[in-house]
């Protein structure tokens, strides 16, 4: 039974939506299956799922760095427990479960291994050598648009090529602004227009409630994780417990956040106010917030984290950095992985497939490049601006795994 009452429904995005041929506009045709019974949507959702990014999500940090463990959360969690809120949301306000389920599903593709800390080191390595910022949700579109591909029928890889509602929601999905009573934005604009995380409201209801679901997602479970870890001093647990009983509950965990703000958002969302927390819930969430950024964000015990990431992303880039030789780069990539053969080898395989095939390349990568149909997004690496732009790409994408691995190559003899 709907709290709400399907408030929304007229304003979903269905085929009866007046905007459904711009929500489902995809900047290529996408190849048809015969009897496919899925909606455009529900293609984008199966397309992430099975995507190499997505893959790599169980093993990218999403605030601790304890990826073995099997009880701390990680980034593919984190997904899921986005798209458990907000469809159970959306689908109460009766909006399109299968766009919000596919836009939760994509949303942090972007990310960088190490969390917020390997995101931190990328912005800086971006913004001096190419005069930008990189933050995740528009790598994410990148990554959709120009990196990820998936074999057709035919075995050829093409790109993910998803609909604008999914691209949008994924680039406009940043949950760090403190916000209540969220409305999607009127303007049908080029996604590649965000210059700045949070720059624009998402273009739909649903991606409205993925905004906020993020935030109430999170939240909890970093609690929890830091309690595992034993992050928290009995200090802040003893705030905690005081935090709980202001709401009279007697904890603040993710089970508590997610059943309680689930129940007000649908409760207190209208088209009038939007997608929207009660006040005391809004403030409930800020609370936590500022909690968590007090004493488990900003904590002594990440600081080693921070710099271990820091140290490893730093390495990686400048050994890749290294090789530069112009046109002649994959060559050269190809000669040192005589060295460093998991490493460079797999960023000479890599890069070829975005690069317009050369003469001097190697004949099994020429065949592998062959195979793409995709932009050729690095051209012939013919500027330095250009294969930076390749390495960022490339290590906005690994898991903490593989960089690891890739790091310890570096300095092993």
């Amino acid at each position: 039974m709907s709290i709400n009452g399907h408030l929304f429904s007229s304003l979903a995005s269905t085929p009866e939506n007046p905007l459904w041929e711009k929500h489902t506009a995809r900047t290529l045709p996408l190849y048809e299956k015969p009897n496919d019974c899925r909606d455009p949507y529900e293609r984008d959702y199966t397309r992430i799922l099975h995507s190499l990014a997505y893959r790599r999500l169980k093993h990218k940090t999403q605030v601790f760095f304890n990826v073995d463990n099997d009880h701390i959360c990680t980034r593919m969690e984190h997904v899921a427990h986005v798209e458990s809120v907000a469809t159970t949301i959306a689908k109460d306000l009766g909006l399109s479960v299968e766009l919000t389920r596919a836009i939760a599903m994509g949303h942090d593709l972007g990310h960088a291994p190490f969390g917020h800390q390997g995101e931190r080191e990328l912005d800086r390595l971006s913004r001096r050598y190419l005069r930008e910022s990189f933050f995740h949700e528009k790598n994410g579109l990148r990554f959709v648009d120009k990196i990820e591909l998936l074999e057709d029928d035919y075995r050829v890889q093409r790109p993910l090529d998803l609909t604008y509602a999914v691209r949008d929601g994924i680039i406009s999905h940043c949950g760090e602004v403190d916000e209540n009573g969220l409305r999607p934005r009127e303007e049908y604009i080029d996604l590649n227009e965000f210059t700045t995380c949070g720059q624009y409201q998402p273009f739909t209801w649903e991606g409205c409630v993925v905004k906020l679901s993020d935030k109430i997602a999170y939240v909890g479970r970093d609690i929890e994780d830091a309690v595992r870890l034993r992050i928290l001093s009995p200090e802040s647990l003893d705030i905690l417990t005081d935090m709980a009983r202001e709401y009279d509950k007697k904890a603040i965990n993710t089970t508590v956040i997610i059943h309680n703000m689930i129940y007000d958002v649908c409760r207190n969302s209208s088209p009038e106010k939007g997608i929207c927390l009660s006040d005391t819930f809004s403030e409930q969430l800020k609370a936590i917030k500022d909690f968590n950024y007090k004493y488990i964000y900003r904590s002594k015990r990440l600081e080693a984290f921070t710099a271990y990431a820091r140290v490893v992303v730093e390495q990686l880039f400048f050994s890749l950095l290294d090789a530069y030789a112009g046109e002649d780069t994959v060559s050269e990539l190809q000669r040192r992985a005589a060295v460093y053969p998991m490493f460079m080898g797999e960023f000479a395989k890599w890069i070829s497939k975005y690069c317009v095939p050369q003469m001097n390349m190697f004949t099994n990568i020429t065949e592998a490049n062959a195979k793409c149909v995709n932009e050729k997004i690095y051209g012939t690496l013919e500027t330095k601006e250009i294969y930076i732009h390749a390495i960022i790409d490339y290590i906005s994408g690994m898991s903490d795994n593989f960089a690891i691995k890739a790091f310890n190559e570096l300095i092993t003899y």
